[in-house]
Parts: structure tokens; sequence; C-alpha cells
């Protein structure tokens, strides 16, 4: 209990030096691993000077090497005592909240599991359900682990009391800054293996594979984008239904969790043979690579073989690189698993069929039956619910900012402030559900908020 009061103790007296409301003191925020960026060191710095207690769990030497502050605390161990020493921190540093990027990482899963039962508070950050220039910051889950409704008539109550949509300032993201933090941090994990002996990446490649992947496919990028361009400038001649299928990097968890596919492959042959069965003749499937691939697959020679193998080559156009706007602006509609391009093509007003579980999967913004019907009967989405739908994300789960830009780190750790600091006068998610019968809809649970 001396540790308990002594946390408390601390907090409410620094909050009291710095002029501090004591509303808003006295939270004490464990931090869990990150993206390799200074977010998560930015915003613990920002939440001690107000006067809350903040504390970090490191995982490898990257975690370290990304957290120059005090209160964090070394996990060495195996996965099994995972859970037992989380528990023990919690209590012994009477952590109320907990942040953490991602929600499926194997860790992360016995984590919040733990914390649920201890009605803590769970802030997840994700990279923005809307992009560019936003953040996901959600409590207690997100993607298919978000509490978020798929009711539309919810969204457009939400949206009434809410103010008309503003785009955030632009801080685009430096794929510079993005790649070498990414090898500082990999770099600082790998000479920190003989402090952290039982550490494994949530990836399914070990980084010095994956960047040997990344130097081959930059040293082709120049003439890949070049090829991709004129692709796109063609398709200005086709007068038939265009449809777009941008892939997701087979390791994210959007695909392996959030999907009935969990790998990317699969979803390429699904999609494939359903445009091959059901797309009119007339149509053209574009297949666009992800920007952030490392090209350890062979995608274009995967998609394009099943091309050949389904009759489909001359209606396939496969895409490595090329300027994402100027695609949409040949106004496609798209077939995704849950990737964030379908919430840009809702924007732009296009049909959209969501084959994974999506935040943006919701009757009347994207097409609701079989993929096999979509090729011939795209719709596009209700604007007016798309607007309810954005206002309510920004209000709800998004802060503006980047995660590699430095303006960006600045407007995203301000608005995480804000949202957590906002959040204190209300019970948390879970608490909240437990008062209620435990039969109401997640929608009214989050009505009360």
């Amino acid at each position: 209990m001396g540790n308990l009061l002594s946390v408390r103790e601390r907090s409410v007296g620094a909050a009291e030096r710095a002029g501090k409301p004591l509303a808003c003191a006295g939270r004490s925020f464990l931090f869990l691993q990150g993206m390799a960026t200074r977010f998560f060191e930015r915003l613990g710095r920002a939440l001690a000077d107000r006067g809350h207690a903040v504390h970090r769990v490191n995982f490898n030497g990257g975690d370290r090497a990304f957290w120059r502050l005090s209160g964090g605390v070394d996990f060495c161990g195996r996965p099994a005592e995972w859970p037992e020493f989380f528990d023990r921190l919690v209590v012994e540093r009477a952590i109320s909240d907990v942040i953490l990027f991602g929600d499926c990482r194997p860790l992360h899963r016995a984590a919040i599991r733990i914390a649920e039962t201890r009605d803590l508070r769970i802030h997840v950050v994700e990279e923005g359900y809307l992009r560019p220039d936003w953040i996901t910051f959600e409590e207690g889950g997100v993607n298919g682990h978000s509490a978020l409704p798929r009711d539309p008539s919810w969204y457009r109550e939400r949206a009434e009391t809410l103010p008309a949509w503003r785009d955030p300032p632009a801080v685009p993201g430096s794929f510079r800054r993005r790649a070498v933090e990414d090898v500082l941090y990999n770099t600082a994990s790998m000479l920190g293996t003989w402090r952290f002996p039982h550490y494994a990446t949530h990836r399914p490649y070990y980084q010095l594979i994956e960047y040997a992947g990344w130097l081959r496919r930059l040293a082709l990028m120049r003439r890949a984008e070049q090829r991709a361009a004129q692709k796109i400038a063609d398709l200005c001649e086709h007068s038939g239904p265009l449809f777009l299928f941008p892939l997701q990097l087979d390791c994210d968890y959007q695909v392996r969790v959030h999907s009935p596919f969990r790998a990317m492959h699969l979803a390429i042959e699904h999609v494939l043979a359903s445009f091959a069965r059901h797309a009119p003749l007339a149509a053209r499937l574009i297949v666009k690579l992800h920007p952030l691939d490392s090209g350890l697959v062979d995608w274009v020679a995967i998609t394009g073989y099943l091309g050949v193998e389904l009759g489909i080559a001359d209606r396939l156009v496969i895409l490595d690189g090329g300027d994402l706007g100027e695609l949409l602006a040949q106004k496609p509609a798209v077939v995704t698993v849950n990737s964030t391009v379908g919430t840009l093509a809702l924007a732009c007003g296009l049909p959209v069929i969501a084959l994974g579980k999506a935040v943006y999967d919701i009757p009347g913004l994207t097409f609701q039956g079989e993929l096999d019907a979509f090729w011939k009967a795209p719709a596009p989405p209700d604007a007016e619910l798309f607007d309810a739908f954005r206002r309510v994300l920004a209000a709800h789960c998004l802060i503006p900012g980047s995660f590699f830009n430095g303006a960006g780190l600045r407007l995203a750790v301000d608005g995480a402030i804000e949202r957590l600091e906002a959040a204190y006068a209300r019970p948390a998610r879970l608490a909240a559900a437990r008062s209620a019968d435990l039969a109401t809809p997640i929608a009214a649970a989050l009505s009360a908020q």
C-alpha cells in the first residue's frame, strides 16, 4: 500500500506545483510497445509535466532506445511469465491507464485481458482510420476490436451535435525519417539481445531479411513508378468499368486477425476468382501493391500467374507504385479486405466493398452483399452518412498528427493530452458497460460517453 500511496502523492504534488487542476491529476500511465517513433516518449513527457505518473515496459533494446524518460522497467522473461509480471506491475505502480500501439500483438493481448479485469482504461494507438494527417487514438480497441457500432442511425444522431468537418493541418510523414527510425530501433533491438534473450518480434520476418528486400525494391522503384504512371495514364482510354484492389501488408493484423483470409495470397485468389466468374467482360481489375511492402514476396508474379490461370490476364492491371490520388480520380469501384484506402475511396464518393472487419463497413457506406454481386452493381456511398461517420471518428477516436513529422508529433501529443484528460469526466468504457445491463448494446454504452 505504501508504494501505491507514494505514486499518488508524487503525481498530485507535481500537479499542484505545476498549477494543474487536481481533477486531472493523480493518474498513472503505463506505456507498452509503440512504433519506431518518438510519439510515446513525447506523450509520456507531456503527461509527466502535467502531474501524472508515467511508466514504461521495455521488451527489447529498441524500446529502451526510444524511451529516454524515467519510469521504465525491462521485461526480460519468457512470454509465459508476462501476465504475472504485468499484473504485479499494475498493482505496485497503481496504474490507471495503459497506452499501447496495436491491440493484436501477443504480449498486448495478454495485457489487455488483465487490464480489463482490473477496469483500467486501455488506449490503443494505430495509424489513422482516415488518412493522411490523422492518428487513431481509441479507448478499448481498434479495427475489429473497436466498440464503434455499425448502425448508420447512431452516427447520424451523434453527428447532430458535432461541428462541421474540417480537414486537419497537413503534416505529411517523411518516408526517410520512418526508415531511419526503423533502422535505429531494430539495430538497438539486436544489440540488446543479451538483455532480452526471450523476446520474439510479432513480425513474420527477421529484420535483416526485410531490409534486404527493401534495398532490392528501392533499387527498382524508379522504373516501377514510371511503369505504374504509364499504366494509370492508359486507363483514361478505357471506357468500361474499373475496379481497384489495393493489397495490404501480409504481416498486417488487419489481414491476419480481422479478415477471413489470414494471408494476403488467399485474398488475392478469392478476389481474382470472383472477378473472373462474375465481372463484366469490359471491366478491368487494378491490383496495386502496398507502398510499404518489403518485396520479399513477389506479388506481381503471384497475381500475374493467377490472372493467366483464370483467363483474365488481359483484363488485369498490376501496379507496383503510382499515385493513389490519380488512380482514384479514374473513379474505380474499390474491393478491399479492410484497408484505409476504403475510407479514401468513400471520401471520393466511390463504391466500396470490405471483405474483412472494418470500422467503415456500415450499411449505406459500403456494399453489403456478396463480392460476386458487387462487380455488376457497385453503389456509391451516402455522402451525408459518410460526413457524419468521419465527424464522429474525429470526435471519438482520431487525433490530428503524424508519427514521422516534427510538427505532426507536436500536434499528435497535444491531441492525445486533450483526449486523455477529457476522458476523466466519464467512466471507462468497460466500467460503464458493467454498470449497465450486460445485454445493453455497445452502441448504447458509447452513447453514454
